[in-house]
């Protein structure tokens, strides 16, 4: 039986979080959130800047807190970061709170979307690539772990992802 109060999307940078959780939010009449957006606004400052001066281990600190506070409303899609499911005690919360969406695509695609995004500060290395490639493979069995469902966005509209996810929900509600 799938949660259905609220959703919450994970995966990797550049699998299409945002993108599609601002698509599906609006087909299922839940309020929008981003993670990362809500940090640098409570924050007053950007993700590399976070990431600059406190550290990823700041970084991480932060959004704990706050992936806390939000999995606990009702009715929200919530698009996490790709790094949030790191944390055993969020991936409770995602569990508990929530139906759980993992959005996967292969290292390469994800290269393609993120290569001219300046603001993941994983990805401002010599090989992005490689980059990508490890996180992938140390994440993907705590995306797997937390997962409802799990949904392949390798070369496909955001909006049918979004429209497949959404009759997926519903059919699990019935």
């Amino acid at each position: 039986m799938i949660k259905a109060n609220n959703v919450f999307l994970v995966g990797p940078m550049g699998a299409g979080k945002t993108t599609i959780g601002r698509l599906l939010a609006k087909n299922l009449s839940l309020k929008f959130v981003d993670l990362d957006a809500e940090i640098e606004k409570r924050c007053g400052a950007d993700i590399p800047w976070i990431f600059d001066v406190e550290g990823e281990a700041g970084f991480r600190k932060r959004e704990s807190m706050l992936l806390e506070e939000l999995t606990d409303l009702e009715g929200i899609l919530l698009a996490t970061g790709g790094g949030a499911v790191l944390d055993s005690r969020n991936r409770e919360f995602l569990k508990e709170r929530g139906c759980v969406v993992y959005l996967c695509a292969s290292a390469t695609q994800l290269m393609e979307r993120t290569a001219h995004d300046r603001s993941r500060p994983l990805l401002q290395v010599d090989d992005p690539l490689s980059v990508l490639t490890r996180l992938i493979a140390e994440r993907d069995p705590f995306y797997r772990e937390v997962a409802d469902l799990i949904v392949e966005t390798e070369r496909k509209k955001p909006q049918a992802v979004a429209e497949w996810v959404a009759r997926e929900v519903r059919q699990h509600q019935a």
